[in-house]
């Protein structure tokens, strides 16, 4: 019985990571910018997404802000068709040295130069309705992948999937997917209401300077949040790696739930912010 336990626990933590940043978080991103918006940006992106089926994604619908805000993880299944586009969900920049966004984006394929062309082409009404569709759709994705620390700085280790780590009970898990998965799904529904409840814990007059900086002074910031999150799980985030599985126990997950539960609030502020200044 206790080697079934256990099993179930192991199997439970391997498929929290799949459906809680990858779709709560990306979701919860997505809702907040949708409410945050100006009413004419609204019904801008109402109009794109109703001509989402341009995509010719039928498995990848986006007909909705929640559904758009998956949409650029759900076209990975569609393999070739959109296998160039992998490398744009993250930037891997070393937490241990000195933040530079430039020698960890090559060629623009990184997720900060992906998001500052996708405002770019959004805000250009000369090109076509296909081009735009689709540049709102990685748009909304590329914000909540950004905000997600582990797609902004690492320790040369696949952002986190390499550092393997315990959470609470749910043993042979890693950074990543903590964050992803387990601290993600706990920490957006943490306390309850949802998109509205995160918001709330941002007092309205603090969201106009939560706003504010360039897409390149967010990368920074967010890698700053990863290098803490190796630091919470290590206690020093460059230290070597521990012989022994390092984990996150209830007093350190209590203390990152109100740092993730911020930047998912950040994310969907800012993407408000972008869909303003391209649609508005």
């Amino acid at each position: 019985m206790m080697r079934l336990l256990i099993l179930v626990a192991m199997l439970t933590g391997l498929a929290s990571p799949a459906r809680a940043w990858w779709e709560y978080g990306h979701e919860t991103v997505a809702t907040i910018a949708m409410t945050s918006v100006q009413p004419e940006t609204r019904r801008a992106i109402h109009r794109l997404l109703a001509r989402s089926d341009l995509m010719e994604t039928p498995t990848c619908p986006a007909r909705t802000i929640e559904q758009a805000s998956v949409w650029a993880d759900c076209i990975k299944t569609l393999k070739d068709r959109y296998s160039y586009a992998f490398n744009w969900h993250y930037q891997n920049i070393d937490v241990c040295r000195p933040f530079d966004i430039k020698a960890n984006c090559p060629d623009g394929n990184c997720v900060a130069r992906q998001i500052e062309r996708d405002v770019r082409m959004l805000k250009n009404r000369e090109l076509p309705l296909r081009v735009r569709v689709e540049a709102l759709l990685f748009l909304v994705h590329f914000m909540g992948d950004l905000h997600q620390p582990l797609h902004a700085g690492d320790r040369h280790d696949r952002g986190g999937n390499d550092m393997k780590a315990d959470y609470g009970h749910v043993p042979n898990s890693n950074l990543h997917s903590i964050w992803d998965g387990l601290l993600a799904e706990r920490a957006i529904s943490t306390p309850v209401d949802g998109p509205k409840g995160i918001l709330a814990e941002v007092p309205v007059a603090e969201r106009p300077a939560m706003k504010q900086g360039t897409v390149e002074d967010w990368s920074r910031e967010s890698w700053q949040v990863a290098h803490d999150a190796y630091a919470a799980l290590l206690g020093d985030a460059c230290a070597p790696v521990p012989a022994n599985r390092p984990a996150l126990d209830n007093a350190k997950v209590a203390a990152l739930i109100p740092v993730l539960r911020r930047q998912v609030a950040r994310g969907g502020l800012r993407l408000a912010r972008l869909l303003d200044e391209a649609l508005g």
